[in-house]
């Protein structure tokens, strides 16, 4: 079984330092096996908020655990257009991680990040054919019984957003896209972006996307809260490709608890959810 913690939206230069404290004393105590941090690692890619951003990451490391990112729409410097056009993630390769495609295995995890921030785009992600390709090459050698993960910024798919039957925009090339993380034999897809909560499987919203179950996280440590959402992170137990328990961990004003967990197993065809119960 592998632990991994799963975080996202973190935007250094709109954070609340008690909460960040808060996040990083939860995961030096649990010591998961990995700490993802699927993007927005800044609010507006300034050089300030790198060096807190990565000030936090060398804490987690310094402590002894393994971190793996991507980055967000937000780690591209939005105001200083020469930078944006130029060096679109010079700083995130400088402060945070040079590989924008980062990969971590271990006897139990195969994860690759994917970046899907883009310079012409404000919002809204791509993803390209090399990356693609990459997937497909990355995986092709991974034991069977090794989860495979994938995590990007931006979700592969249009996400429910709360309002009435409301959805996301996906990201670019999504149908390539999926082509690739079904021929890959994904299990997870960890994104973030919108702020929101949410898991399920891919199957129930595409046919084509093969055993994978996605789980967005909501923003760990921003003040740019979704209405009902408190800051929150998710902690993922992998103890089978065929089962998978999700863990909130949510701020309550003082520290970070579980609010409870589900059971996810898989049946050959799609993931299937036990009711939500509460935490231990």
């Amino acid at each position: 079984m592998a632990r991994i913690a799963h975080l996202s939206d973190i935007h250094f230069g709109a954070h609340d330092p008690a909460v960040v404290a808060g996040a990083e004393a939860w995961l030096v105590e649990q010591r998961p096996d990995l700490v993802v941090i699927s993007g927005d690692f800044t609010q507006r890619a300034r050089v300030a908020q790198y060096r807190e951003a990565a000030a936090f990451l060398d804490r987690l490391e310094a402590a002894g655990l393994r971190t793996l990112g991507v980055p967000g729409n937000h780690d591209v410097p939005l105001y200083d257009v020469l930078v944006r056009f130029v060096r679109p993630l010079g700083r995130y390769r400088r402060y945070i991680d040079d590989d924008l495609c980062p990969w971590f295995e271990s006897e139990w995890l195969a994860v690759l990040g994917i970046n899907t921030a883009r310079s012409l785009t404000i919002k809204d992600g791509r993803i390209n054919h090399e990356q693609m390709a990459l997937i497909r090459k990355r995986f092709r050698d991974v034991p069977d019984d090794r989860t495979r993960i994938l995590v990007t910024h931006h979700p592969l798919f249009a996400m429910p957003i709360g309002e009435e039957g409301a959805l996301t925009k996906a990201v670019g090339r999504h149908e390539s896209a999926l082509e690739a993380v079904c021929e890959a034999g994904i299990h997870l897809l960890l994104a973030g972006h919108f702020h929101r909560s949410f898991s399920g499987s891919a199957r129930e919203m595409v046919k084509k996307a093969g055993p994978a179950l996605v789980i967005q996280a909501g923003t760990a440590t921003s003040i740019r809260l979704r209405a009902g959402e408190a800051q929150r992170f998710n902690l993922i137990h992998a103890r089978r490709n065929d089962e998978v328990d999700l863990q909130m961990i949510e701020w309550d004003g003082t520290a970070f608890r579980g609010r409870g967990h589900a059971r996810f197993t898989y049946d050959g065809k799609r993931w299937h959810s036990r009711p939500t119960v509460a935490a231990a």
